[in-house]
């Protein structure tokens, strides 16, 4: 049996942008899963809670198969591990 190939895109995405389903997107090609870790960090004030932020992506995503949405608020390679990941997708801003 093939091991599926899943990947962590972490995030606060506070809110999720149209920048974010694109690496969604452009990540699905790639891997077998995508788990959007939506991350709790208080510290950064978020505009929206965790279950708003959730949601937001939930209906952003879906129309796309394969990505499950989670949130977390432990160390991101604890988060990683639990999940069977070994791969983390990072997007970056050009200024």
């Amino acid at each position: 049996m093939k091991k599926k190939r899943i990947a962590i895109y972490p995030g606060t995405f506070d809110p999720i942008t149209n920048g974010h389903i694109d690496i969604i997107r452009r990540a699905l090609k790639l891997f077998d899963k995508l788990i959007v870790s939506v991350a709790l960090n208080p510290r950064k004030n978020p505009l929206f809670s965790i279950e708003q932020r959730v949601n937001f992506i939930q209906e952003g995503v879906k129309d796309l198969k394969h990505v499950e949405i989670l949130p977390f608020d432990n160390l991101l390679t604890e988060f990683a591990q639990a999940n069977n990941s070994f791969v983390i997708i990072k997007g970056l801003r050009a200024v």
